[in-house]
């Protein structure tokens, strides 16, 4: 039986647009989830992991607008309260929808620390942007009393916090869980792990871990996570359907099946963005240099026909 990870975009719960409000976060879960449950009738093993790009963003306002009266909560201790707060929408949704489709199945959920260098080179240029845009006069004080970095983006004429993302190395809890799933594992439960990139931590010489205030990109996350869990195909799920070469331009062509030779001339040749695609290609070539066989990119939609390979952009180590 072949274990796939699903790594699932931020567009899972939230899209551009919407009110952003509990209730359309379980209306874009169930539709996700339905997607979900054609992959485990196909007979495949299912791990999740998920992106919280939009749901820290909301956690970090909370913080400023109860900040006078609930001591704020550091960015560590969010991203765990976002793993808790999406898996527990994952598993009532996708419990909901094996129900319905008569299967046995059972989603689990774990919280999931990610280990990082303490010396990675993120932590001095830190890129990462977090939270909400933030006009001149308000981004003057807001360093000095908070000793955020703030980067400007012309294109929305404001100020946005910017953290750390180190690149991830370990994950964590990765032997207690398989331990948990069993040598045979079987496909009877479904893992959700390393929602938002995990927690990030770094070792400490004494032993144990100490949180830094950092966001993991979830899909170089995915990467690791997946190979720990012995995953064959690493599938990053978002909101376009694959991967495209002179994405927007005239020239624009998409990818269909490809080599990671091939993946990786495109990378070096500039064509695609750190913001966006990029770090979805780093996963995939991570995850099969690492001794996967398939990588995925695809929208939900098309998720079931892009394992089938009738859709997505399908990329498999060596050359064909």
């Amino acid at each position: 039986m072949a274990v796939i990870l699903v790594a699932l975009g931020g567009n899972a719960l939230q899209r551009s647009g919407g009110a952003g409000d509990w209730a359309e976060a379980r209306r874009h879960m169930r539709s996700s989830a339905e997607a979900l449950v054609e992959v485990l009738v196909d007979g495949h093993a299912l791990a999740l992991t998920h992106g919280n790009g939009p749901q820290v963003g909301q956690l970090l306002r909370q913080n400023e607008l109860a900040a006078r009266e609930v001591a704020p909560r550091p960015l560590d201790v969010l991203v765990a309260e976002s793993q808790g707060q999406i898996g527990y929408l994952l598993a009532q949704e996708l419990e909901a929808a094996l129900r319905r489709a008569k299967l046995p199945q059972s989603v689990l959920v774990f919280v999931s620390r990610m280990e990082v260098k303490a010396n990675d080179p993120a932590f001095r240029h830190p890129t990462k942007p977090v939270g909400r845009f933030y006009t001149d006069a308000e981004s003057r004080p807001l360093r000095k009393l908070t000793g955020w970095t703030l980067a400007y983006d012309g294109a929305r004429a404001g100020w946005r916090r910017v953290v750390p993302s180190p690149i991830p190395l370990k994950w964590v809890e990765a032997d207690p869980v398989r331990a948990f799933l069993g040598r045979s594992w079987g496909g009877h439960i479904v893992p959700v792990v390393a929602g938002g990139g995990g927690v990030p931590v770094v070792r400490e010489r004494a032993g144990g871990y100490r949180a830094v205030e950092a966001v993991i990109d979830k899909d170089r996350a995915a990467a690791v996570a997946g190979r720990a869990l012995g995953a064959e195909t690493l599938a990053i799920v978002t909101d376009v359907p694959g991967i495209a070469i002179g994405f927007r331009k005239s020239w624009e062509r998409w990818l269909r099946d490809v080599a990671t030779e091939e993946l990786e001339a495109h990378r070096k040749a500039g064509e695609f963005a750190e913001g966006t695609m990029g770090p979805k290609v780093d996963a995939i070539l991570s995850f099969l240099r690492e001794g996967g066989r398939l990588g995925i990119v695809c929208d939900i939609p098309t998720l079931r026909r892009a394992l089938r390979g009738q859709a997505g952009t399908r990329v498999s180590a060596g050359r064909r």
